[in-house]
């Protein structure tokens, strides 16, 4: 199967190649509007253009969003009849891959990928005067209104921002400068070329304690490849694991309902009704839709119903801050 729980990913490929056209091509069916972005990976525009050459070629219509983190095609999917993220999440930066979204902006559901795969082999065509278009439109800033409306930063306070080059750079230092807080930037630079492993792990952030603790911050934040994912520093430049993450969410939100995975620790069904999926964030948003008020994973993928069934590092960080 091309596509696992989180879209299609892989080594990038001639194979992946191939399958961009074709994913554009079926998503077009035949008039539809996509929303397109992308991470700052150096393979990624190669497979949004091809992307765009099948939703065009078959009289859809490209509405390309550029270089954002995964939960603004989410977010804005709202916009379009469907939306397309080119990420690899955490993955290597060799990885590459596709991530599809409804407009309500959950993930394409594993019928849906089943079926999206089944026609993908058939490419359809539109004629020379029936053929769609591509245009480019601002993602960031509808995305940033609706985060500045849900959270609210009362003290001043200093946060190192850590986005390890990735698509986070175009969002969460503006967002959270907005919102008043003073930043200080770590490897928020969408260059093309990950400034250390993506994925936010204790083991590849040793230099982030002594950072915080050097710039007096109240806190760190931390992206992987797409800022799907956050994790976080204390004041005392310690690092805060996945679990204590969730409670503190949890309790700041006062869910009563909260979906995690298999994985996380039981320390959660002490302060709410808990509902454990396999893991994966796709799986929590799955259970989410249908019941909860809260979810996450301890990997650091948090999910917020009032934004998006999708996972949302950017408002995660807000709200910690």
């Amino acid at each position: 199967m091309l596509f696992g729980s989180s879209g299609i990913r892989r080594r990038f490929d001639q194979a992946l190649i191939d399958t961009a056209l074709r994913v554009g091509n079926v998503l077009a069916a035949g008039s539809s509007e996509v929303l397109l972005g992308m991470d700052t990976r150096t393979t990624s525009p190669l497979i949004s253009h091809l992307v765009i050459s099948g939703i065009v070629s078959n009289g859809g219509t490209a509405r390309i969003a550029g270089i954002v983190p995964t939960p603004t095609v989410a977010f804005n999917s709202r916009f379009a009849s469907s939306g397309c993220m080119i990420t690899a999440s955490h993955n290597p930066e060799e990885y590459n891959g596709i991530k599809l979204f409804n407009p309500d902006g959950s993930s394409f559901t594993k019928d849906q990928q089943k079926k999206t795969e089944v026609v993908l082999s058939t490419l359809g065509y539109s004629d020379w005067v029936h053929l769609g278009k591509e245009c480019a439109v601002d993602a960031l800033s509808p995305h940033k209104s609706a985060i500045l409306e849900k959270v609210s930063i009362g003290r001043k306070i200093s946060v190192i921002v850590d986005c390890g080059n990735g698509a986070g750079s175009t969002l969460t230092p503006s967002l959270l400068a907005n919102a008043g807080v003073k930043t200080v930037l770590i490897n928020c630079n969408p260059s093309g070329n990950f400034a250390r492993p993506s994925e936010p792990l204790p083991e590849y952030l040793g230099y982030l304690g002594g950072i915080v603790l050097k710039n007096k911050a109240s806190c760190a934040i931390v992206h992987d490849g797409d800022a799907d994912r956050m994790m976080a520093f204390d004041n005392k430049g310690r690092y805060i694991g996945g679990d204590h993450l969730l409670m503190l969410f949890a309790r700041y939100l006062d869910a009563k309902r909260v979906v995690t995975t298999s994985d996380a620790s039981m320390i959660i069904d002490e302060i709410a009704d808990v509902h454990r999926t396999p893991v994966g964030d796709a799986y929590v948003s799955e259970e989410l839709i249908s019941w909860g008020d809260f979810g996450g994973e301890p990997s650091g993928a948090w999910i917020f119903p009032q934004l998006s069934w999708f996972p949302y590092g950017p408002f995660a960080a807000a709200l910690l801050c």
